[in-house]
């Protein structure tokens, strides 16, 4: 992965005046650093449930919780909880080393028998892994010293990425066995770098540094996480002092405060797109090319967004692996408005239809459907917007039921076309809305091919086939604007995740 190594930097950040939290006028004085974060928390098992695969919350998970491997900033894969990885020569094993000397925040040791149960529950379908496709591939999970091992029912090439992505934390065997999911849910321990103290659901996480943490004790003793879902709330929190790190502000905001306080605005792996569902209008191929075609992407980032974002066309970025620069959907409104006079629409006679957004959870993500809607009047397409919380977005995804639009941003941050076109578009994934049996049958045989070259081909294939048709309407690739008081050092990650570990006292 290439995405952030141009981007990826350290920027001291400004200091906070003393706020509700009672925060100390020198950063250098911080015991509680206090950030406004952009979601709230559902839950606290990051391997179950629609809250597993929101990239968003991921940041908190990882703070608390370690993955099998870890992500470096620039998204680069590093041994985590797992040192050493990969297949027997035929690829009929996985091999994994486990790190001695770690302890989970109870203080009991960590072991390879944790990894063995945690893999083994992601691939169990009673457990409820959202993911649970991808885990079940594999079976006979086995423990042996610093060693655990698996057999390979079904060969998936991005097995060991999703060690690294969304479900892909070790949870500890006995503590849960013990407590049960209610009891991990009241407190949960992880082998993390900071341990929850004090949750309040849909306000906010009080996080307590681990002194053992293998990787090192983190510089911020105490962390609040406050949950502030609207955006223009965060910039007055840490305008005022009230914390002292947010992200996901509105651009021209971020443009008037990063001189006064500290910014950081980089490319991430996150992509704003909108679901097609294939129910009603959305199954004239006609009304989908015209509504991606009457959507000038420039412009919109341009005049929105500040000219923060890179306009794509297929749910790949610049630096995801199946990128094909040469698939285009152009701008073009008169075109739009043929296809929609093909199908008896036009301006005075417009297909209607509702569109879903979140608003505040991203920078201008409801004024994008705005001035989307704005632009698709102009052609002959007329749809209302429906404003819903970011979980209303997984319940009704993982139900199939989405509106026939649906805006959303989706992470990918292992770049692989599998968890972009891949989960977003093939039928029977959970997170895809689109089932139409064209896709099925050329996405499937690509799951477990093995040539790689003749993989990513495929995949290409695949989002050329889907532009071609409209089947999703890519939008822009995020950068994340994140701004923090001075005398704190924030370093981004290329995934999005906010992670406090790695922000330093300068």
């Amino acid at each position: 992965m290439k995405l952030s190594r141009r981007n990826l930097m350290k920027l001291s950040a400004a200091t906070a005046a003393a706020g509700a939290f009672g925060l100390p006028a020198l950063a250098q004085q911080i015991d509680e650093l206090v950030i406004a974060y952009n979601t709230t928390l559902p839950s606290w098992d990051p391997t179950t449930g629609p809250s597993a695969v929101n990239p968003t919350i991921q940041g908190i998970y990882q703070s608390v919780f370690d993955q099998f491997i870890l992500q470096q900033p620039d998204l680069s894969p590093a041994p985590g909880l797992l040192t050493e990885w990969g297949w027997n020569e035929d690829r009929t094993k996985v091999m994994m080393k486990v790190r001695q000397g770690v302890t989970w925040h109870d203080g009991s040791p960590f072991s390879a028998e944790d990894v063995a149960w945690s893999l083994a529950r992601a691939a169990d379908p009673a457990t409820g892994n959202p993911i649970n496709f991808v885990w079940s591939t594999l079976e006979n999970f086995a423990a042996d010293g610093d060693m655990v091992t698996a057999d390979v029912k079904q060969f998936d090439p991005t097995i060991f990425k999703w060690m690294y992505f969304l479900t892909g934390y070790v949870l500890p065997k006995a503590y849960y066995e013990k407590v049960g999911a209610d009891g991990f849910e009241e407190a949960p321990i992880g082998t993390g770098p900071y341990m929850v103290e004090k949750f309040e659901r849909n306000a906010f996480v009080r996080l307590k540094a681990n002194t053992n943490y293998w990787g090192g004790k983190p510089d911020f003793e105490t962390v609040t996480i406050k949950f502030v879902t609207d955006a223009a709330a965060r910039v007055a929190e840490v305008e005022s002092g009230n914390a002292h790190v947010t992200l996901e502000m509105p651009y021209e905001e971020y443009d008037r405060l990063k001189g006064t306080l500290n910014g950081v605005a980089a490319p991430i792996s996150d992509i704003g797109m909108i679901f097609l569902n294939d129910i009603d209008v959305m199954l004239d191929e006609n009304v989908r090319q015209a509504c991606a075609m009457s959507i000038d992407k420039q412009t919109i980032i341009d005049r929105l967004l500040s000219g923060y974002g890179v306009a794509i066309d297929t749910l790949q970025t610049p630096e995801y692996e199946a990128y094909d620069a040469s698939i285009k959907v152009p701008y073009d409104p008169e075109k739009a408005k043929e296809l929609l006079a093909a199908s008896g629409y036009s301006t005075d006679n417009p297909v209607k239809f509702k569109i879903q957004t979140t608003r505040g959870f991203k920078p201008k993500d409801y004024e994008m459907i705005q001035a989307i809607v704005g632009l698709w009047r102009r052609v002959g397409i007329e749809a209302e917007i429906e404003v819903y919380e970011i979980a209303k977005h997984y319940e009704l995804r993982a139900a199939d039921t989405l509106a026939p639009a649906a805006f959303y941003n989706w992470g990918n941050s292992v770049g692989d076309p599998t968890t972009s076109t891949g989960f977003a578009m093939f039928g029977p994934s959970p997170h895809s809305v689109w089932d139409g049996a064209d896709l099925i049958e050329k996405i499937g045989p690509l799951w477990g091919e093995a040539d790689e070259a003749k993989r990513i081909a495929g995949w290409k294939d695949v989002d050329r086939y889907v532009a071609e048709h409209a089947l999703v309407i890519p939008l822009l690739q995020y950068v994340q604007p994140i701004l923090s008081a001075k005398g704190v050092s924030v370093t981004p990650h290329a995934s999005g995740a906010l992670l406090p570990h790695l922000m330093k006292r300068v």
